[in-house]
């Protein structure tokens, strides 16, 4: 990462403490300051920390060189690396190169749209199993009900099976694993993980148990194919294990272990977060809840929804975007120089580390009105077609866009729906909602809400 001593032209920033720059206040409240920031000094601004600085972009134009024109010049930064590898290991998310390029090739298949509609009804009866154990007038966490709930649609349908009564326990493991990796990598204390301290120990522990979990599960359908039984698998695990590259290879056991991690991780967390954040929403805006419930009603008139379905629900869909918008899972992107570049005229050298804020971005007047409010219905007009790229991007872009986007917005159509059928919901009075930007943005407090069942 570049330094400060580098003779080069900086965007201009704020010079912070003379020893650690920034550092303190990034720690205490990144999304404020990342906020507070971009305001302040505009679309492109130096951000020192320590004796490294950071480029914060905030125009859509410089964030499209980074992610899509000039994207063979990065890598994901260091720091991304950092929190993901011990849990993820060289699976999509960090993998580079030749070896992401080709993991790509495998894996894109079962990210098809043809596949992964076959999984709508297994969303849906999930949604419907998980939500028959609430009682109108009890209070619930929403954030860890969506997280159990989540968490059975993932392992269904990338392993073609359950966890039978390790639910809880693997959201326990990656919570703690997120928590310690992400600390670990922000403390400019570097204590080695060979040391016994109890959270190094109980990382280990951690990560052992979700690898034996997984690596149980490929083991089990290894030997059902050895055996030469039909295969009755229909899952993102069997289209990973048959996937073969150009050259006649497959996925070794590692790299299996790596994607299903990911696409685990990826397809139970950042899902949970936003059907959490949206459950929150939409009990803080009465109006828009009875108009998602009015459609609902008008187009399924009590039926369970179908993927079919989706493209005649506009408000669901808009409701879901502005999720995304005001709260996404992903709140920055990282990306580190491997070659020299330009961006808004000023000239960076290799490994300078550039930073893409979709909370930044999606709050910015510029391309959203009143943009700290839920207005689902911005969005019925074709508004996403008109934004440049760079101004919304919950997902990422270019070539690094997530992978799952499909399966995702699917699901929390799906989820959405059919729980919105039966249930509204009301925040606790004096509950705290406070964002937590972990690996993804969490509610710090979790969400506590009031459930009340539909008529």
């Amino acid at each position: 990462m570049a330094t400060t001593e580098t003779p080069i032209r900086l965007p201009p920033g704020p010079k912070g403490t003379p020893l650690f720059g920034l550092a303190f206040q990034v720690l205490r409240d990144p999304l404020a300051t990342l906020v507070r920031l971009a305001r302040q000094y505009g679309d492109i601004v130096c951000i020192r920390v320590f004796k490294q600085y950071r480029i914060l972009l905030n125009l859509p134009e410089y964030i499209e060189q980074v992610s899509i024109v000039q994207h063979a010049k990065f890598h994901k930064s260091t720091l991304t690396k950092d929190v993901t590898e011990r849990l993820l290991g060289q699976g999509l998310l960090i993998s580079e190169g030749d070896f992401w390029r080709r993991q790509r090739r495998l894996a894109q298949p079962a990210f098809h749209r043809s596949r992964i509609v076959e999984y709508g009804a297994t969303m849906v009866e999930c949604a419907d199993k998980h939500s028959s154990a609430w009682r109108d007038g009890e209070v619930r966490d929403m954030a860890q009900e969506m997280m159990a709930m989540t968490l059975d649609i993932a392992v269904r349908t990338l392993f073609g099976t359950t966890l039978s009564g390790q639910a809880a326990n693997v959201g326990h493991s990656l919570g703690f694993l997120m928590r310690y990796s992400l600390r670990k990598a922000r403390s400019p204390l570097k204590v080695p993980e060979s040391w016994p301290t109890p959270n190094n120990r109980r990382a280990q522990r951690e990560t052992e148990f979700l690898d034996s979990l997984v690596y149980r599960i490929i083991a089990e359908r290894q030997k059902e194919e050895a055996s030469g039984a039909p295969n009755p698998h229909n899952d993102l695990l069997a289209m990973l294990m048959s996937a073969m590259d150009e050259d006649g290879t497959q996925m070794t056991p590692k790299q299996l272990r790596d994607e299903t991690m990911t696409l685990f991780l990826a397809g139970h967390e950042t899902t949970a977060l936003t059907l959490s954040w949206t459950w929150y929403l939409l009990g803080e805006n009465p109006q828009a809840e009875a108009r998602l419930y009015e459609e609902l009603r008008e187009v399924l008139g009590g039926r369970a929804p179908q993927v079919a379905d989706l493209e005649r629900l506009p408000y669901l869909k808009a409701v879901i975007s502005e999720v995304l918008r005001l709260y996404p899972a992903a709140y920055t992107i990282a990306r580190t120089s491997i070659a020299p570049c330009t961006i808004g005229g000023y000239d960076f050298p290799v490994d300078t580390t550039f930073v893409m804020s979709q909370w930044v971005m999606h709050r910015d007047a510029r391309y959203f009105d009143d943009p700290e409010a839920f207005r689902p219905e911005r969005w019925l007009d074709g508004l996403e077609n008109r934004l440049p790229a760079g101004a919304y991007f919950p997902f990422g872009d270019g070539p690094r866009r997530c992978i799952g986007q499909g399966f995702a917005l699917l699901e929390l159509g799906l989820v959405v729906a059919r729980v919105a059928q039966h249930f509204r919901f009301k925040l606790v009075r004096g509950h705290p909602v406070v964002p937590e930007p972990l690996v993804t943005l969490r509610a710090k407090y979790g969400i506590k809400m009031t459930i009340h069942a539909r008529p």
